[in-house]
């Protein structure tokens, strides 16, 4: 994944903040589905992941109250981010 298809992924993902703001008033607990194409113990995917957190925190959404975040990391293996895409589309994220 090329530093271009990573931004685009981290922009999708913060347009998708003020929407889940909105959303979160009805009382469901929502599912997000994090698609990372790191590997798990990269510093800076954690740190990237430690920030959609806390922003979703400063919205008032609390892990296990009312979102459940379901993180997936690629590796920047092509076939991961494919096989993990569709696992995560597979939970209906909202």
């Amino acid at each position: 994944m090329n530093r271009r298809d990573f931004i685009t992924l981290i922009g999708d993902a913060a347009v998708a903040w003020p929407l889940a703001a909105r959303a979160q008033q009805t009382g469901a607990v929502r599912r997000i589905g994090v698609l990372m194409p790191f590997a798990a113990a990269d510093v800076g995917g954690q740190a990237l992941v430690a920030s959609l957190r806390r922003g979703l925190k400063e919205l008032g959404w609390t892990e296990d109250r009312n979102i459940r975040i379901e993180e997936r990391w690629a590796a920047d293996d092509t076939d991961r981010i494919r096989k993990y895409a569709a696992e995560l589309v597979a939970l209906a994220p909202a």
